[in-house]
């Protein structure tokens, strides 16, 4: 059987904007996990529907489309001549195409566009939500630079208790020692507007779960420094300030908040606008 390291890391190339900041980090991380690494660049169809699509403009498109992504494949073999890198020219729109085309990825990686959450919403050629709701491998969204100057170099994971977050905290202690980076485990406590519960006695739960969370995983990868963090305020306002100077964060696709059924939570929503650093999205193993 194969398994997760002998998979591929995809990512979206849209040849309008830059690509740049995505496709370094993809490279990258290809290169330190030694994976294939897999362009794949949609052709949306024509907005005549009366025109098939084997009209003399859509191939120019195909044709201009493929040309577009060897410019690109070459562009990663000169950062690293020893990373398996392959295009693949699909036809349809970006977010259903990418989302086939990653089937067992090991990560999808995507650039940010930086629009407002509705805007984000509503855009036609908007493929970071729906990607991010429904891939069935981590989705990391590129929209700033690593911070690599903060010495050690850390990740941030939050985490709250439930299944989602703890396939978010496996994946950054893997990421945490794949680096050499330091990993701040961080649970936020949101005070109610009203309660009963003594705020000390909900922050040592808090503290609890942190210590019970990391246990078996700090003895898996023993050189990773870990430290555990419980902090009071919004959610996404924590994580953000706390992932200020992160190379990622890195959370699960759902918490325990939001309403049943929804696909992607609220805090990931929050971060994908918020966060100064790449924002990685894990669902549910």
């Amino acid at each position: 059987m194969t398994g997760p390291r002998d998979r591929d890391i995809v990512v979206g190339i849209d040849p309008a904007r830059d690509w740049h900041l995505s496709l370094a980090w993809a490279a990258d991380e290809a290169h330190r996990r030694r994976l294939p690494l897999r362009l794949v660049l949609a052709v949306p169809p024509r907005h005549d529907t009366h025109q098939v699509d084997d009209t003399p403009g859509q191939m120019a498109q195909r044709g201009a489309g493929a040309d577009r992504l060897e410019q690109i494949c070459d562009w990663v073999r000169d950062r690293h001549p020893e990373v398996n890198v392959t295009g693949d020219l699909l036809e349809g729109f970006p977010a259903p195409a990418l989302g086939g085309a990653a089937g067992e990825a090991r990560l999808i990686v995507l650039g940010s566009r930086h629009l407002s959450r509705s805007a984000e919403f509503f855009s036609a050629g908007s493929i970071v939500v729906p990607v991010s709701a429904q891939a069935r491998c981590p989705v990391v969204v590129v929209g700033d630079a690593e911070h690599i100057s903060q010495q050690p170099p850390y990740v941030v994971v939050g985490i709250d208790g439930s299944a989602s977050a703890t396939a978010a905290l496996a994946f950054a202690f893997d990421e945490a020692d794949l680096r050499g980076a330091a990993l701040r485990v961080v649970c936020v406590w949101q005070r109610p507007v009203f309660t009963l519960d003594d705020e000390e006695v909900a922050l040592r739960t808090q503290r609890a779960l942190l210590s019970e969370a990391t246990a078996g995983l700090s003895d898996k990868y023993p050189d990773v420094q870990v430290t555990h963090e419980v902090l009071t305020g919004h959610p996404v306002e924590e994580l953000a300030r706390a992932a200020e100077h992160a190379l990622a964060v890195i959370v699960g696709r759902r918490g325990r908040g939001g309403y049943t059924g929804m696909r992607l939570g609220s805090v990931v929503h929050g971060l994908l606008h918020r966060a100064h650093c790449p924002v990685i999205t894990v669902p549910m193993e």
